[in-house]
């Protein structure tokens, strides 16, 4: 569990340095929603971790906007858009269904998280991290 946070966090906060220089817009909406996803993650993240006290009302509004993000995944990807600093691999699109796929995963992640206790949200959060983890694998350029 703690591997799954620790990479979540390390995965938001490196995510505003890949944004400068991309040039074309679709592929910022992309990289803006993975920066939201990493932000409401990270929010959460230091929750279940204990470096931030557990807030039912900040739990609440993260997962929110991270049920938000997932519903937006597929569209902003649909479009085969690509920008040399585009993090996306080519893999997205010639594995759609596999994508999609992954994308449901994230959904039913974002949806099952469970914001009304620290122990509810640490018992929930594992799955959001296996799910970015699997889809950043398959689907995200690596450094």
């Amino acid at each position: 569990m703690r591997t799954s946070v620790t990479l979540l966090l390390a995965l938001a906060a490196g995510a505003g340095l890949a944004h400068e220089g991309v040039e074309n817009p679709a592929v910022m909406a992309r990289m803006e929603l993975m920066k939201d996803i990493g932000a409401a993650t990270g929010t959460l993240g230091e929750m279940v971790k204990g470096e931030v006290a557990f807030d039912a009302g900040r739990a609440a509004a993260a997962r929110a906007a991270l049920v938000e993000a997932a519903n937006r995944v597929p569209a902003l990807f649909e479009a085969r858009e690509s920008d040399p600093k585009s993090e996306a691999r080519p893999a997205v699109w010639e594995d759609w269904d596999g994508f999609l796929a992954q994308a449901e995963a994230m959904q039913a992640a974002t949806r099952g998280l469970e914001t009304g206790s620290a122990a509810a949200l640490r018992a929930s959060f594992a799955d959001l991290g296996k799910s970015c983890r699997a889809c950043h694998e398959d689907y995200r350029l690596k450094d």
